[in-house]
């Protein structure tokens, strides 16, 4: 895995690992679309993995503060890793820190091994 890779589209859209952005997302139990954060994993052919993010803090994950730029206290799911368009990304929300990126490839590779 190379996660901080960027590939620029055809359409000039670029993501990059640690990007904060608000996608549009079905859920399997139900036909709604709803609008959710995710964590930018890395992008490729138009499409975009992202680990979910939720604001219920009783999830397994690594926490994401205010402070760093979420609306609310909330925790990055690396349990809950899906691919999306980047049709479906509404907005990018801000970047997390270099220390948070490096606990996020580390809870990765913990969970590949």
């Amino acid at each position: 895995m190379n996660f901080g890779t960027t590939k620029k589209m055809k359409s000039g859209i670029k993501f990059n690992f640690g990007d904060i952005v608000l996608t549009e997302v079905q859920f399997i139990d139900s036909p709604e679309i709803k609008r959710r954060p995710a964590l930018v994993l890395f992008q490729e052919y138009g499409n975009i993995i992202v680990a979910g993010i939720t604001s219920n803090k009783k999830m397994e994950g690594i926490k994401i503060t205010q402070k760093e730029g979420m609306i609310k206290e909330s925790v990055i799911k690396l349990n809950y890793i899906f691919t999306i368009s980047e049709m479906m990304v509404k907005r990018n929300l801000f970047k997390i820190s270099t220390e948070k990126k490096d606990m996020v490839r580390n809870e990765l590779f913990l969970k590949i091994r």
